[in-house]
């Protein structure tokens, strides 16, 4: 049993969708890296043959990543990890990382991150080959789309800006439109 309370960072659909309980909900930044949507989810948001496309962090000085980190009390420690481990099963190994917050800094905030590493990295792709693997996908959590649109929206929410996710999201939403 960890003997206190930690920290976990979430830029992904943790930003909106927890599921698990926490003390205190902060917006938070991640010095030196960006979000991608480069890995490829088997388990969630596609299926084995046809993965969709998710979120991972990737080094990049200069750069920033918005998101919420969570605090989680030291009795609900273990419970957390082990959900938050199998939900992050797919290619995703936990790192510490130092987090922004309003009032101060974290200093060992949790982070899952996908690296190139893991069988299901995708990779960097054109937009326009993102969204179209987006707009195709669908998995146990739901469809792909709907993870790309409900990320957008956390971060707006938050009054975090995040290029990469908008322009994916507004490639979805074009192609959903002229779906119709």
């Amino acid at each position: 049993m960890q003997d206190r309370a930690i920290w976990v960072f979430g830029y992904g659909s943790l930003v909106w969708r927890p599921a698990f309980p926490f003390l205190r909900r902060e917006p938070a930044r991640l010095a030196g890296w960006s979000r991608r949507f480069w890995q490829g989810s088997t388990d969630h948001r596609g299926v084995p043959g046809a993965p969709g496309r998710v979120v991972t962090l990737v080094r990049d000085p200069g750069q920033r990543c918005d998101g919420v980190a969570y605090q989680v009390e030291s009795a609900e420690v273990d419970g957390v990890l082990a959900t938050l481990d199998h939900r992050e099963q797919g290619g995703y190994d936990r790192h510490i990382v130092r987090l922004s917050i309003d009032d101060g800094a974290i200093d060992d905030a949790l982070v899952y991150v996908a690296t190139e590493e893991n069988v299901n990295y995708l990779g960097p792709a054109p937009p326009d080959e993102i969204a179209e693997t987006v707009i195709r996908s669908a998995g146990p959590s739901g469809a792909n789309a709907e993870y790309v649109t409900q990320l957008a929206h956390a971060l707006r929410a938050l009054g975090a800006v995040d290029e990469h996710v908008f322009e994916i999201e507004r490639r979805v939403l074009a192609y959903a439109s002229a779906a119709g």
